[in-house]
């Protein structure tokens, strides 16, 4: 996780940032500190990158890389106010024990990479459409050695996979249908025939936008339907108030980069 001490709302690259209202930056900070709080209390190793001035993106920690069994494929971001982050998550991983490949196309982390280890031996599900190259999913697969499930995208309020798609533990995923082609609809129903169908209510609560551990799904305080649903799936939902970093387009799973050794 990385701190919003820089974090405000400057220029606009997603549907959901608005540069008219202004970000309470003590309240980003308090509220991204109850999401730290939240996972360390469930018994999470939280690490801490340096938040980096004129970088105020950098608290949506999880486009900086994807990490799968100790091997990490770096960012490459698609507009230039965010493209220097990627070097400051090169420098974490290469400084542990990590094997880091750098990318040649354009992808963010774990905004459009999500992990089910279990289902079907291991997938991986990729997004593309608005931010991610389709090229980066084939490029993922040999540095990762994973299988890639290429998911296109089609509107753009849901323009990473990460606010329209997520992994409940190792076998199953949460996804709201309506975010991707139907070609891509028809291959998630397939590959997950008992996945939690989301809303667009709860689309547009960021509710997909959710960290799970495999029994404790991790959502904002405006999901509780989502929370209901998960619930009803034998899950334990845990809501963490993040209005602040909505502004920017992200919320919980945004703001946590997942580190699979």
């Amino acid at each position: 996780m990385c701190p919003p001490e820089h974090f405000t709302v400057e220029y606009a690259i997603n549907p959901w940032m608005d540069t008219t209202v202004p970000v309470d930056p003590a309240l980003a900070l308090k509220q991204w500190q109850m999401l730290k709080d939240t996972l360390t209390d469930l018994g999470h190793t939280v690490h801490v990158l340096d938040a980096v001035p004129a970088l105020p993106d950098m608290v949506y920690a999880a486009n900086g890389a994807f990490s799968v069994d100790g091997k990490v494929y770096g960012a490459r971001f698609k507009y230039p106010q965010r493209a220097a982050e990627a070097a400051a998550h090169r420098q974490f991983y290469v400084g542990g024990p990590w094997t880091f490949a750098d990318p040649e196309h354009v992808n963010e982390g774990e905004g459009d990479f999500a992990y089910v280890p279990e289902a079907h031996g291991g997938l991986i599900l990729a997004g593309h459409g608005f931010r991610t190259d389709p090229a980066a999913h084939t490029e993922a697969q040999e540095v990762l050695g994973r299988p890639v499930i290429s998911l296109k995208l089609v509107d753009p309020a849901y323009y990473h996979l990460d606010v329209a798609l997520a992994a409940l533990d190792d076998r199953n995923v949460t996804y709201f249908p309506e975010a991707f082609s139907e070609s891509s609809q028809q291959v998630l129903a397939q590959l997950f025939p008992d996945a939690v169908i989301a809303d667009r209510a709860d689309a547009e609560a960021f509710a997909l936008n959710l960290v799970s551990d495999g029994r404790h799904v991790i959502l904002n305080h405006e999901s509780t339907a989502l929370g209901e649903k998960v619930r009803a799936a034998g899950y334990t939902p845990v809501y963490v108030e993040l209005s602040e970093l909505k502004r920017g387009g992200g919320s919980i799973k945004c703001a946590v980069a997942e580190l699979r050794p």
